[in-house]
């Protein structure tokens, strides 16, 4: 009988363990989650930060107003272009 009593004991030593890790786990991924979450925030300011500086005119609109400035500004011809050789114009349009 003792055997199974060890036994018993590793078994809730285990299940204590598996329940531990699977905690680390779920805070693991929360810390992704949030580290993933505060580089898009950072990216979404850092981009609208360009906007702003670029067309100032944009710093008294409203969201739809830009929305609509750059969606019109997106089917230029000249951008169209841009957009369609992403990767080249990347490097070329920096000044």
């Amino acid at each position: 009988m003792p055997d199974i009593e060890k036994l018993k004991d590793q078994q809730e030593k285990v299940k204590t363990e598996i329940r531990q890790l699977e905690n680390r786990q779920k805070i693991l991924l929360n810390r992704k989650t949030d580290a993933e979450r505060k580089d898009r925030t950072r990216r979404l300011i850092e981009h609208g930060v360009i906007l702003k500086s670029i067309f100032t005119a944009t710093t008294v609109m409203t969201g739809e107003e830009v929305k609509a400035f750059l969606s019109a500004i997106s089917r230029l011809p000249e951008v169209m272009r841009l957009l369609k050789n992403e990767p080249e114009s990347q490097g070329i349009q920096q000044s």
